[in-house]
């Protein structure tokens, strides 16, 4: 018994994933958009019988028990926490809400109902050259993981209107949309946490053809930063973002170590490994290369997109139908609707994985600023809302 899924969302990534989901077996029930006449245009587009711009018409539904949040990041942690509490399982989009804050509400959610899915979408860890990649680290294929450097070139990342994808502080930049994935991933790669950072954020493009005037953009277009890992690895990103580069997208993730190193271009895996060699008593080392593992998998296979919509870069978007056919998989072994199975999902990015992204993040923007190293830094309790009551508070129940 496969679960109803309500969406949450009109982008291009709905428009990706609805198709697929219907291809999986899926039934989508509901939709939800910032205004109804978006929601509507969305629902009639991909065939949903319902559509609304309110949160709790898609939550109280009885025929949704899924919850698919794909829409602006400030509204991340208010329908996933929500969703948890009414017994709705949730796939969330990156990132885990805007702040640390946000993230911890949702980790305590996800604690407290953990009879329930609830994971973020790092689509990267299903794509089967990190699959391979992850499997052959733990192999010892390059020993101890020294250094691990990823660069990323991509279009531009904004939308034709401002949105928040314009904003850094709605969620918007290089840095959250791609550069999460890149401490998600070396995260997931080495099982070792950053414990210090430095970066250079900049938004190189402040104004394009459709947005300009009194509307800036803040996001960042670009993002250099290193990362100090609690194992002793290091990690170095470039990742840049420009609307002088329409379309094209390259991704390529080294991780070296004291026997080789293992190379992600796209969606392949080679690999370079030192053997030692003896010769006249003397211990010499030749280099070999290989290659592990090759894309040869036809996306339309997977799931066709709808026509004229923009796909995601190939990596995320065949990442994403991955982790969709794991969702598949861990609610198709049982009858009951509501029931599933952890192991076809084991290794997804839960909300705890989220909180530390976003710190990370946080740690990089301070960085930025300040212009020096800074520690990373997991807040385990809520901040006070309003400090200086609370302290007003305490200094009157101290003169009683």
């Amino acid at each position: 018994m496969l679960p109803g899924i309500g969406v949450f969302g009109t982008g291009n990534v709905v428009k990706v994933i609805v198709p697929f989901l219907r291809a999986k077996g899926f039934k989508v029930e509901a939709i939800w958009g910032r205004t109804l006449s978006t929601a509507e245009e969305a629902a009639k587009e991909l065939n949903i019988p319902f559509y609304t711009n309110k949160i709790d018409d898609v939550l109280l539904r009885k025929d949704v028990d899924l919850i698919f949040i794909i829409c602006s990041p400030n509204l991340h942690a208010q329908i996933a926490v929500k969703a948890l509490g009414i017994g709705k399982h949730v796939l969330c989009d990156k990132p885990a809400g805007l702040c640390q804050s946000e993230s911890l509400k949702m980790v305590h959610a996800s604690q407290y109902y953990p009879s329930l899915i609830s994971i973020l979408n790092h689509s990267l860890r299903f794509l089967p050259a990190f699959m391979q990649m992850r499997r052959a680290i733990k192999d010892g294929y390059v020993g101890a993981v020294t250094i691990l450097d990823a660069r990323v070139q991509t279009g531009s990342l904004l939308s034709d209107a401002y949105d928040w994808r314009c904003d850094d502080a709605m969620g918007g930049g290089i840095l959250t949309l791609v550069g999460s994935h890149v401490i998600d991933l070396a995260a997931h790669l080495t099982g070792q946490r950053a414990v210090r950072v430095h970066a250079v954020l900049r938004t190189f493009s402040p104004a394009t053809d459709r947005v300009q005037g009194i509307r800036r953009i803040s996001a960042s277009d670009f993002a250099a930063f290193q990362m100090e890992l609690d194992g002793g690895a290091l990690v170095t990103a470039n990742l840049c973002s420009s609307s002088h580069l329409p379309g094209s997208f390259s991704q390529e993730v080294i991780v070296s170590g004291e026997k080789g190193q293992l190379t992600v271009r796209g969606g392949d895996l080679h690999g370079r490994r030192r053997i030692p060699e003896n010769d006249a008593g003397k211990c010499n080392h030749h280099v070999k290369e290989e290659v592990l593992y090759l894309d040869v998998e036809d996306l339309h296979q997977e799931g066709q997109a709808p026509t004229g919509a923009p796909l995601l870069p190939r990596p995320y978007l065949k990442g994403l139908f991955k982790m969709v056919g794991a969702l598949r998989e861990a609610f198709q072994s049982v009858e009951d609707r509501k029931g599933w199975v952890k192991e076809p999902v084991a290794l997804a990015a839960t909300f705890e994985d989220g909180q530390y992204v976003q710190a990370v993040i946080d740690a990089l923007r301070r960085s930025s600023r300040n212009r020096e190293w800074v520690k990373v830094n997991i807040v385990t309790e809520e901040p006070d809302p309003n400090p200086l009551l609370s302290a007003a508070v305490r200094r009157s129940a101290i003169s009683m």
